[in-house]
């Protein structure tokens, strides 16, 4: 497994303190994020999840916590959108150049609008998907914040 992907290299480039995780994905997992917290001994409000959604038919990137659900009525209001849905796996894919269960907020092939749950922004440290399956960054969620120009929100159910 390589541990250089666009979204270490973004993280790179933009001078942030991170480091590498690897551990055992299982593509047969009923919620990758619970299961990469599993592997990882840490807690799930620790391991953020990357969505991807639309919003009024834009697309946007939404970042929570592995444990809890998105709720699509405040990610629109989050944006200043009146709808929002889940992205489908192959649309999220061609958006960002990841595969599903290796979606990073970081280093996407295009730049989207991107929100974090603001319950996030209060812990010491945080994982988010590293850009391949089984790979996680651990970084300040001040660091994802800042890096993403994130909206903060409160976004989930």
């Amino acid at each position: 497994m390589s541990k250089v992907t666009p979204a270490t290299r973004a993280l790179a480039a933009a001078g942030v303190a991170f480091t590498v995780h690897a551990y055992d994905y299982d593509p047969e997992a009923e919620s990758i994020g619970l299961q990469a917290a599993s592997a990882l001994g840490e807690d799930p409000a620790r391991v953020l999840k990357t969505l991807m959604a639309l919003v009024d038919d834009k697309p946007v990137c939404v970042v929570v916590p592995s444990d809890r659900e998105v709720s699509m009525k405040k990610l629109a209001a989050a944006v200043g959108g009146k709808s929002a849905q889940m992205m489908k796996p192959p649309e999220a894919e061609r958006v960002t150049g990841f595969k599903v269960g290796g979606i990073s907020p970081f280093g996407q092939r295009r730049s989207v609008r991107t929100v974090i749950e603001q319950s996030a922004l209060a812990l010491d440290h945080v994982y988010v998907n590293g850009g391949q399956r089984g790979l996680q960054a651990r970084l300040k969620p001040a660091d994802v914040r800042d890096v993403l120009k994130a909206v903060v929100a409160d976004v989930v159910a």
